[in-house]
This record gives C-alpha cells, sequence and structure tokens, in this order.
C-alpha cells in the first residue's frame, strides 16, 4: 500500500545527518536541562540515528510509519538473509567500538549492541514467518 503522495524523507535525512555528524565530530552540546553535556550530546545522537530511520523507512516503503510490517517487503526470505548479515556485521562493529573507542562518544558500542539485537530479531521473525512457520 503506497500513498499518493509519497512523504517527503530528505528533511529527516538531512536533520539526522548535522546530528549525528555533530555527535561524532563536531561534539557542540549545552549542559541544559540535565546539567550534563555529554548526556544532551549523546541525546542528540540518539534523536539523529531515529530521524534516520524515519528517513530510510519513508524512502524505502513510500510511507509514513516506523514498522516494517511483513507484507510491505518485495522478498522477505532473501531480505531476511540480508538483515542477518546485517545485524552481524553491526555486532562485529559494536565490538570493535567497545575495544577501542576511538573518536566515538563511549556508549556507541552499547547502541550499535542494541540495533543489531534488533536487527536480528526482525530478522529471525521474518525468516520464520516464511519458512517454517508459513501457512503455504
Amino acid at each position: 500500500m503506497v500513498e499518493e503522495k509519497p512523504p517527503d524523507w530528505r528533511i529527516y535525512f538531512f536533520l539526522s545527518s548535522i546530528l549525528l555528524i555533530n555527535t561524532i565530530f563536531i561534539k557542540f552540546s549545552f549542559s541544559w536541562p540535565w546539567d550534563s553535556k555529554s548526556f544532551t550530546l549523546g541525546v542528540m545522537g540518539l534523536t539523529g540515528l531515529v530521524m534516520l530511520y524515519i528517513s530510510w523507512y519513508r524512502f524505502t516503503f513510500k510511507r509514513r510509519g516506523l514498522v516494517p510490517w511483513l507484507d510491505l517487503w518485495e522478498n522477505p526470505q532473501s531480505s531476511s538473509k540480508k538483515l542477518f548479515l546485517f545485524s552481524l556485521i553491526i555486532l562485529i562493529l559494536s565490538y570493535l567500538l567497545g575495544r577501542d573507542q576511538l573518536f566515538f562518544p563511549d556508549p556507541t558500542s552499547l547502541i550499535f549492541s542494541l540495533i543489531a539485537l534488533l536487527t536480528f530479531i526482525q530478522a529471525t521473525y521474518v525468516f520464520l514467518s516464511v519458512t517454517i512457520l508459513s501457512d503455504d
């Protein structure tokens, strides 16, 4: 189900890029309302990640929303395998960032681990839904 006029994804992508570049490289922040510059910077980074996800969703599915329902996928079986690979790569990246922070903020590894595990759960759900648990 595609909307007549697809929602604009560019605004979310542009804003998320600004927030993520600031979080990783520039690190401009302010202390209010939590009295902690690093916490505010983390909130800005998480907001940037959420906006990047919304941008990806709108670009990929040409509709508003947040949940990639199974009926929106063109080829769920092969896509679930790609999603497994993506989650594995993000988990390995999370491990490497946890060992050597480089120029990333401290909780980056934790956030990447969360993204990887949520992606793995989604891939498992899709794979099981189209193979073992399928009605066909």
